[in-house]
């Protein structure tokens, strides 16, 4: 396309076996977006992988527009910058965008208007979604991406490429909830699921202050690092005897980053205090587990969701991780060994987030 001198190409998924790390390196088709003039062209240098990658490679959540390339923490230097840019993003600037691209932004829309546009009926995901223009979104496996600059994030001093790439999603998946919900002093927080997801919910919770940050697994093979990382206390659901019992209202919030239709839900709800809030961030491609109302009913509680954060609210996430110094736990791998990258993802035994790193970027 007119004015560019750098190829958009990257790992593709072609059809559901990519995500048994079959992805393959090609050109972008040429329904990717034509730059506007709001736009910012990015060459990328991190690429967190995140685990709703994996659902769209293998169409986990419904059918996959293949070819698909994958990736919505995305982070590198401004290569393009158009002339209606937001928030002063010049060219050589470092830059990052999560999983959201695109939004109306209009004044009528009632989510866009109020900061809330990560819930734009209109929004455009990152990766496997269309432009109002019909054109496509392609991710950040891959040497460059284009986005508009109302969702680009510049990346603050104080946190490393390889550390900002996971937070675009990952780190805002928790952060917006917890601070969504009064995590702070006088708090006592509990992370169910201290994968990825979770353990940038410990890392939050205890720096925006909880009085007691508890980590929830079924193992018990994670306490040692969760406890480094800030967590007062472990629970591990197959190993501790009664732990629903012995912990029973002892939470004020609980977010919860797993969706197994397995997952003792109502069990979970039990370690909420009167009028606690449970807050549900993992996406199943199944459902979750039966409830009854009086899960809910008997102590007040309330059921909650949440989706990403806006872009303020990452711009907001980033400079409070700078400021606090959040070191989160990262494993750095090649961009050209994506595909063994996530089929590890895939294994569980990743501690406890991935960052590809595009070398020749460097």
């Amino acid at each position: 396309m007119p004015g560019e001198d750098y190829k958009f190409q990257g790992w593709m998924g072609l059809g559901p076996e990519s995500a048994d790390g079959k992805m393959v390196w090609q050109e972008f088709p040429d329904n990717r977006k034509p730059f506007e003039e709001n736009d910012v062209d990015i060459k990328i240098t991190h690429a967190g992988i995140c685990g709703s990658d994996l659902h769209t490679l293998r169409s986990g959540w419904g059918p996959t527009p293949y070819p698909v390339c994958v990736g919505h923490e995305i982070v590198g230097t401004a290569v393009r910058v158009g002339s209606k840019v937001e928030k002063g993003i010049k060219v050589g600037d470092r830059v990052g965008v999560g999983a959201q691209n695109n939004s109306c932004l209009k004044p009528d829309c009632e989510e866009c208007s109020n900061g809330d546009e990560n819930y734009c009926t209109h929004g455009t995901n990152t990766f496997a979604d269309t432009y109002p223009d019909g054109s496509m979104s392609y991710g950040g496996y891959a040497d460059y991406h284009r986005a508009p600059s109302h969702f680009v994030m510049k990346i603050p001093d104080g946190i490393a490429s390889e550390a900002a790439a996971p937070m675009l999603c990952g780190g805002i998946t928790l952060y917006s909830p917890l601070k969504n919900h009064g995590c702070g002093p006088g708090k006592k927080v509990g992370i169910i699921g201290v994968g990825g997801l979770g353990h940038f919910g410990v890392l939050f919770a205890k720096a925006l202050g909880a009085d007691k940050v508890v980590g929830i697994s079924r193992k018990a093979d994670k306490k040692s690092d969760v406890l480094k990382m800030g967590a007062d206390e472990y629970i591990s659901t197959d190993e501790d005897k009664e732990w629903a019992k012995h912990h029973a209202r002892s939470l004020d919030l609980i977010v919860c980053t797993v969706s197994s239709p397995k997952m003792p839900l109502t069990d979970y709800l039990g370690l909420l205090r009167t009028k606690g809030t449970f807050v549900q961030v993992g996406a199943p491609e199944d459902k979750l587990p039966d409830l009854t109302a009086f899960a809910f009913i008997v102590k007040g509680v309330q059921f909650a969701g949440s989706a990403i954060g806006p872009p303020w609210q990452i711009d907001e996430m980033l400079k409070f991780a700078a400021d606090k110094k959040l070191q989160p736990w990262i494993e750095k791998i090649p961009m050209e060994k994506a595909n063994d990258a996530i089929v590890r993802f895939e294994s569980g035994k990743v501690r406890y987030r991935i960052s590809l790193v595009n070398e020749k970027h460097l």
